[in-house]
């Protein structure tokens, strides 16, 4: 007995390993996305995501070049105070430093060709006598992303230093709960994500409940053709009636507005949401229907009473679909809704500017982009898979 179970659990280390390095693949990037929007630009600029709990760049360096002569506070030299500030301050750029490499100090050579520090090094030992000295007070972790992000604040520094030195933009006040509702800033588009996801997931929900109801539970006649067509229009790709209901939208005075995209991601989520709460709700028991028919029970209270109970976790997994799938998506809002109602999807889209500025504010956009989907995914992760086995077992 002990034998098989050993040869079973090694029989399963291969799967557990592969769908280990498949979450460790999945969690990297999220973790990479995650650590980056927190980091100052510079230092996003300047060092991968992984070394932001690491040693500050340059302490090695300091240490290995400068430290045996200047000591570790760089006070060893007085007519060179690496610790003092204003004689930091009067080194700009790192090239200043080199030119001091052939001063002779105690008639000796500052630093012999050999043994000096390339450009980066030289870079990196000179922004950590800054952040030594207290001229760069860059913190280590900061917000200042996510508020640039939320407020749609577009400069050369931050929000809170524009606002400090009253120099912000014209379309910000520096009133916080006011450039809330800026349109450029990712607070409005997530409102706007919201007012579209929650009524394009519960109007297909509804609908689809009712009609699969209907297939499972009444006959009418062409009820096998109806449904075989509903399942073949789960083909048809969206892509292909853009123009012709945009065209029509506009003729009726809907375009641009959320009702014409609460209808079009309603019309193209009811065939896959019928089909699945449909076989589901066809595994459950015939006698039980049957004898709620027998005492009386019309329809609408068989619906009410047993069907939509006995059918909740298909129910609960295709709103966790349909809510991803519509907050996700940035092709039917970028054509319906264009740029006055933007959502998430498309705000992040023109975060960053042509020449590639401004990319710091798309890490923080991005993981507020997925943080509610994720939310929602852990929180209901098991209807996921109830979902996918929806209809398939019998009884």
């Amino acid at each position: 007995m002990n034998t098989e179970k050993l040869r079973n659990f090694l029989g399963s280390v291969p799967l557990h390993i592969v769908i280990i390095g498949f979450c460790v693949i999945w969690l990297i990037p999220a973790l990479g996305l995650m650590v980056t929007s927190f980091r100052p630009v510079q230092d996003a600029n300047e060092t991968g995501w992984w070394t932001a709990f690491s040693e500050k760049p340059g302490a090695a360096e300091y240490t290995q070049y400068c430290g045996k002569c200047h000591g570790e506070d760089g006070s060893e030299i007085a007519e060179a105070d690496l610790g003092d500030t204003e004689y930091i301050e009067s080194f700009r750029r790192s090239l200043q430093i080199a030119a001091t490499f052939n001063r002779e100090y105690n008639g000796e050579i500052h630093l012999a060709e050999d043994d000096r520090p390339d450009d980066q090094q030289l870079a990196d030992i000179l922004a950590h006598l800054r952040r030594q000295t207290g001229l760069d007070e860059r913190p280590q972790f900061t917000i200042t992303n996510y508020e640039d992000a939320i407020v749609g604040y577009r400069g050369t520094t931050n929000y809170e230093a524009d606002c400090e030195a009253g120099t912000q933009s014209v379309d910000l006040t520096c009133d916080f709960a006011q450039d809330l509702t800026n349109p450029r800033g990712m607070a409005l588009a997530f409102r706007n994500s919201l007012f579209v996801a929650i009524p394009a997931t519960i109007l297909p929900l509804i609908l689809a409940a009712f009609a699969a109801y209907a297939f499972s539970w009444m006959d009418f006649k062409g009820r096998i053709w109806f449904f075989a067509i509903l399942v073949g229009l789960q083909v048809v790709p969206l892509q292909m009636t853009l123009v012709p209901i945009s065209r029509i939208y506009f003729q009726l005075g809907i375009g641009g507005t959320f009702l014409g995209v609460w209808l079009f991601h309603t019309g193209f989520g009811l065939p896959y949401a019928i089909y699945l709460i449909r076989n589901f709700m066809g595994s459950l028991p015939r006698e039980l229907f049957e004898s709620a028919y027998l005492d009386g029970a019309s329809h609408w209270t068989a619906f009410l009473r047993l069907a939509l109970p006995l059918s909740m976790p298909a129910l609960a997994s295709l709103a966790i679909f349909q809510f991803l799938w519509v907050w996700n998506d940035l092709l039917v809002a970028l054509i319906f809704l264009t740029g006055r109602n933007p959502v998430m999807t498309y705000q992040i889209n023109n975060l960053v500017q042509s020449l590639g500025g401004g990319w710091h504010l798309l890490t923080a956009s991005a993981f507020l982009s997925m943080l509610l989907p994720l939310i929602v995914f852990f929180a209901f992760q098991r209807y996921f898979v109830r979902g996918l086995l929806a209809g398939s077992v019998k009884g």
